[in-house]
Formats: structure tokens, C-alpha cells, sequence
């Protein structure tokens, strides 16, 4: 497993960024917005043992009471595809080691919970975009931008649109 849950999402959101991202080239340290992100993962669910790695992926934080249900922590659901990719490739990550899981995706700045499922769809989607991401990681030059509303906030602005 050589793919990070950000990667997954990252191909959704920028294929620029994903390629940026993939080279060490870590601008989110500099984002005030990560910074905020960062900030509501670390003071929400202050009771869970936070960052449960495995491989390449890390968890938020999981709850085992009545079965393994994984929980991924986002500020907005501005980028709800992006986080439902990623959270159902960890779901996929689970699932190829034999580990059953159910997962969930917790807004707590609107108090809104979303639960993800993996079906057949969500595998295709999720063996898709390793496909996506590999292909792009492969890539001699980041791909041409495409410039998106959101670009303006995005940590690699300047990487994308200085001239």
C-alpha cells in the first residue's frame, strides 16, 4: 500500500496538487485554513485516541463498540466527494486485510455526521482513483492546472498561478 488517504483525496480535488503533494512539496504547512483544520481535529472527539495508522493511511479516530466504525474528522463539506473517497479507501485498506469496518465522517463545526458505505460502486470508484493517482504520481511535470473556485484558498496557489 503505497497510496495515502490524501492522495485519494487530492485526486479528486487538484490532479496539480496530487502531483505537488506526491514529491514532498508539503505547502499545507504555510495554510492558514490547514492550520484551522488541524485545529478542530485536534480539539473534537477529545476522548478518542486520535491517529490510528496503518500503512500509509491514518484514521482519525475509531470507535469499537458495536464493531469496528472508523470516523474521519472534517472542517466543511465543501470537498464532501474528496472525503468520502478517502474515507471508503480506508474502508478498502481494511477490507484487504480482512477487517470489517463501517465508517463515518464528522462535520462537528455544523454538527453534521455523514455515513459511508463501501459497495461494489464505492469499490470501483475507490480502484479508479488508485489508478488516477498512479498515473498522475507517474507524470515527468505536474499536470496543467485547471483553474476551480476554490483555487484562490488552496496552499499551492502561488505553485499553480504566479507567472
Amino acid at each position: 500500500m503505497k497510496i495515502s488517504g490524501t492522495q485519494i483525496a487530492y485526486c479528486v480535488i487538484c490532479p496539480t496538487k496530487l502531483w505537488y503533494f506526491s514529491r514532498q512539496i508539503a505547502m499545507e504547512r504555510s495554510s492558514d485554513l490547514v492550520a484551522i483544520g488541524k485545529f478542530i481535529h485536534e480539539n473534537s472527539y477529545s476522548r478518542e485516541k486520535k491517529e490510528i495508522r496503518i500503512g500509509r493511511i491514518s484514521i482519525d479516530f475509531i470507535k469499537t463498540k458495536d464493531g469496528i466504525e472508523l470516523h474521519e474528522v472534517k472542517k466543511s463539506k465543501k470537498m464532501e466527494h474528496a472525503h468520502v473517497l478517502q474515507t471508503r479507501y480506508y474502508l478498502h485498506v481494511l477490507k484487504q486485510r480482512g477487517i470489517a469496518a463501517r465508517a463515518v465522517i464528522d462535520y462537528p463545526t455544523i454538527r453534521e455526521r455523514v455515513s459511508v458505505e463501501l459497495d461494489e460502486a464505492g469499490e470501483l470508484e475507490v480502484a479508479e482513483a488508485i489508478r488516477k493517482v498512479e498515473l498522475i504520481n507517474a507524470l515527468s511535470q505536474p499536470p496543467e492546472p485547471e483553474r476551480k473556485r476554490y483555487c484562490p484558498k488552496c496552499s499551492y496557489y502561488e505553485l499553480c498561478w504566479s507567472e
